[in-house]
């Protein structure tokens, strides 16, 4: 399985199990299913709302013997109304209590969003606090020290721009890992693939397939299905794979690490594969790179209702 070397010298599979959308009764399953198959990397974050079941599912796997924790990349996310100083640590305590763990392999800033202590979805622009009042490097600097105690041996970010990851890397003592963000052939943002190799950061494709089955409040009408793609399903022909791995492939073949969701125990075995076997051709890697639409499934809307501080271009522009 590739692999990827973080900037603190540890080292993250570079392929994972997505745990966005899956849901309580199904995610433990999933979770024993991928680890059992050979997966090595999950990807999980309080907001999820399965993180309790996940550790079910991991206390059952170190019991039986399938793996040691170390053997393991687990990440979580602090959320949004967790940003103040000193609500950092005790968000990640409770996450570490959800998984049943002593540790993080990796701990990110979810969105570079705040929210008032409380409040998990802004309902008016009044759950909101502006970056002004309490900055993402006032965060930042709480989540080193979730480095000193131990409780995590990495941490990074989820979302965020190329300004807003310069501004944690010039006032960072501990230098962000990771950079976790929307990425497939649709959304290829080539300009933060080349900051974030320049920067030694290592970026992490979500909702790599497109995301088809979020929630419809996040859906747009007529909008374009990545999985159903011409050239897409051509390169899957030619390769005699599924439309799937090859937008797994092509994640892998930028560098990037990549954590596409199923709790289908055969679409589990079905990626991984595709991970491990599927290579792309140059003349495969040209016709994806064409097919770049700027298109976000996870726009960030959500964030910018009224009387809300932040807006879409300011999240993703600025």
């Amino acid at each position: 399985m590739k692999t990827l070397t973080c900037n603190n010298g540890r080292t993250m599979p570079a392929f994972g199990l997505g745990t966005w959308k899956s849901a309580p009764g199904e995610v433990k399953a999933a979770v024993k299913t991928a680890v059992e198959a050979g997966y090595r990397h999950l990807d999980c974050a309080w907001i999820y709302g399965n993180e309790a079941e996940i550790g079910e599912a991991l206390t059952e796997l170190f019991t039986d013997g399938v793996v040691t924790r170390d053997e393991l990349w687990i990440t979580s996310k602090l959320w949004n109304d967790r940003h103040a100083p000193e609500d950092v640590e005790p968000a990640l305590r409770e996450t570490l209590g959800n998984l049943r763990l002593d540790y993080l392999d990796l701990y990110l800033m979810h969105w570079p969003v705040v929210l008032r202590k409380g409040v998990a979805l802004p309902e008016s622009g009044d759950s909101f606090i502006p970056l002004k009042d309490l900055p993402l490097s006032t965060t930042w600097t709480a989540m080193e020290k979730l480095v000193d105690a131990g409780l995590t041996r990495s941490i990074g970010v989820s979302n965020f721009s190329i300004t807003k990851l310069q501004g944690i890397l010039d006032h960072a003592r501990i230098k962000p890992v990771a950079n976790q963000v929307e990425l497939h052939p649709y959304l290829q943002q080539n300009d933060l693939v080349a900051f974030c190799h320049a920067n030694d950061v290592i970026l992490t494709a979500y909702s790599p397939l497109g995301s088809k089955d979020r929630p419809p409040r996040l859906k747009g009408e007529d909008e374009p299905v990545l999985l159903d793609d011409p050239a897409v399903v051509a390169i899957g022909d030619k390769h005699n794979v599924g439309p799937g791995a090859v937008l797994i492939a092509w994640a892998l073949a930028r560098g990037t690490s990549v954590i596409p969701k199923s709790v289908n125990p055969a679409r589990i075995q079905r990626n991984l594969g595709s991970a491990q076997s599927v290579t792309l051709d140059d003349a495969d890697m040209a016709a994806l790179a064409a097919l770049d639409r700027h298109r976000r499934y996870v726009d960030g809307s959500f964030w910018a209702q009224f009387g809300s501080p932040y807006s879409v271009s300011g999240l993703w522009d600025e």
